[in-house]
């Protein structure tokens, strides 16, 4: 099968050898395994970490969001059968997502959503799982809940943010302040259901004044913790809460301590990587994004197409998130 694969970790993105094309042999399918014919994925933050800075077996084959069609079923797979469409993130401790051919554990896979093309369902799992479990699982948000209180999205436009934007404006009564510095990274945070959006190039507590809004009761700090880092702690109220999943270099929890802030860590990839006794929930949360999609509830963040799934294409794609000016998630679609 094709798959597009690093061999050396640490290679720039505009070295044609940082990604390339080769054949693999065929997966065959574990217990609770799915084989998955591939007909898109999506690039996320961590392709580009790996690719970078990460030595380990090689070739590896990268991508973590995928849309297919099941072809066969492990032996104790129930969940679905082969012809099913489904859509997933995997995990990281397995090989990616950038093969003809994927397996991936039943229990975190989910239908595809019916209303979306391969490429736009593609954009959606690894972010909507990360975003859904930091704001119900970290930070504690019930659905239908947050009345009277605020979340802070720092980052709102990349990807986890404008599925994290939807799911606080459409699922709870929280006002969402997002921050974006660009006017059309900006303009994304408000279609997307922001209901302020403030220049995180700027001081965060003297933004949030200048919007009226002091103080927040939740922030969700998704890339350059360590940069607003104080900023943060400054707006957040006394019990307030921060979670992140971003990685800065170290993280001094001291500060914390005089707001009785507390502090949460969201990494998707727990479950599958512990196969910890709730992995299951992925599956049922996948499900729930299908049918907010269907619904019209939520829509799906793909911004930009870029074509098959080459090495080529995927640097390109690399390149551009790399860059730090993505909006939502760049696509991939197609062998």
């Amino acid at each position: 099968m094709k798959a597009i694969v690093y061999i050396r970790h640490g290679l720039p993105i505009d070295d044609p050898q940082s990604l390339v094309e080769i054949d693999l042999p065929a997966p065959e399918p574990g217990p609770r395994d799915l084989l998955v014919q591939v007909r898109a994925v999506s690039v996320n933050p961590v392709d580009t970490k790996l690719r970078r800075g990460v030595a380990g077996e090689a070739p590896r084959v990268l991508g973590w969001d995928a849309v297919g069609i099941v072809q066969a079923a492990g032996a104790e797979a129930t969940l679905f059968r082969p012809g099913d469409r489904v859509f997933y993130a995997g995990s990281i401790a397995r090989p990616g997502s950038n093969s003809e051919l994927h397996l991936v554990d039943e229990r975190i896979a989910g239908p595809a959503p019916r209303s979306l093309g391969d490429a736009e369902a593609a954009a959606l799992p690894l972010t909507s799982i990360t975003a859904w479990e930091l704001l119900f699982d970290r930070l504690g948000v019930p659905e239908g809940g947050g009345a009277g209180q605020s979340l802070l999205i720092v980052g709102a436009a990349g990807g986890v943010g404008s599925i994290l934007v939807q799911l606080a404006r459409q699922l709870t009564r929280l006002t969402v302040i997002g921050t974006a510095s660009r006017p059309e990274t900006a303009d994304w945070v408000r279609q997307l259901g922001a209901h302020h959006v403030i220049d995180h190039s700027r001081p965060l507590a003297e933004e949030l004044k200048r919007a009226g809004l002091p103080e927040v009761d939740c922030v969700a700090s998704l890339t350059n913790t360590d940069r607003h880092y104080a900023q943060i702690i400054e707006t957040l109220r006394p019990q307030g809460r921060l979670a992140l999943i971003d990685d800065p270099d170290t993280l001094d929890a001291m500060p914390l301590k005089r707001k009785s802030l507390s502090l949460h860590w969201e990494l998707m990839f727990t479950r599958p990587l512990y196969e910890t006794p709730d992995i299951q929930r992925q599956h049922d949360l996948l499900a729930r994004v299908a049918q907010l999609v269907d619904q019209a509830v939520l829509r799906s963040t793909a911004a930009e197409h870029f074509g098959a799934i080459t090495a080529a294409s995927l640097r390109r794609a690399h390149a551009l998130v790399e860059s730090g000016r993505s909006r939502g998630k760049v696509v991939l679609e197609g062998f």
